[in-house]
């Protein structure tokens, strides 16, 4: 890796820690190719990164960033998994150490806060952002709902006591 690219590492990795809304730092225990492929397959469809970082570079990329950190678990082979969302990236990382004994959760980070192996679990059964927009949309859509069937009950209820006395005189 020449210079050049070395900077562009840098600076790839520099704008994914001031984008991410949580990052994680997992150690690679020699996973496949198609273990990797799949891993990253299942991060893109959550919205999220992975991406196999250079210690020395990542170190650099994270000294002007809210991840400093963090710093302390770039040892040995790692990667970076990040995303916008919160929880996204660390749900994928979590589910997929599951299955597998060839990836090692080291820790993270959301905002300047440090995160240890169980901070990372932890954030992994938290719901979505798009969970939490879809159950607060409700909570307000469930009164408003309470309040239409309120006020057109008792008109229900009065056209069907109409109803009642019309059948009864046609009889």
């Amino acid at each position: 890796m020449d210079r050049s690219q070395k900077a562009e590492s840098v600076a790839y990795l520099t704008d994914l820690f001031n984008e991410a809304g949580a990052v994680v730092i997992t150690r690679n225990l020699g996973m496949t190719v198609a273990q990797t492929t799949a891993l990253r397959t299942k991060m893109r469809e959550a919205g999220a990164t992975y991406k196999v970082a250079k210690n020395r570079l990542a170190k650099l990329a994270i000294q002007d960033t809210d991840y400093a950190g963090i710093g302390e678990f770039f040892t040995g082979p790692t990667a970076v998994a990040a995303s916008s969302d919160p929880v996204a990236a660390a749900k994928v990382i979590v589910e997929f150490a599951k299955t597998t004994d060839k990836i090692e959760i080291l820790g993270g980070g959301m905002g300047s806060h440090v995160l240890d192996v169980n901070g990372i679990k932890a954030l992994a059964t938290m719901p979505s952002l798009d969970e939490l927009r879809a159950k607060l949309i409700g909570l307000i859509q469930a009164p408003a709902t309470k309040i239409a069937q309120v006020v057109t009950a008792p008109a229900a209820k009065l056209a069907r006591v109409f109803a009642a006395y019309a059948e009864k005189d046609a009889a």
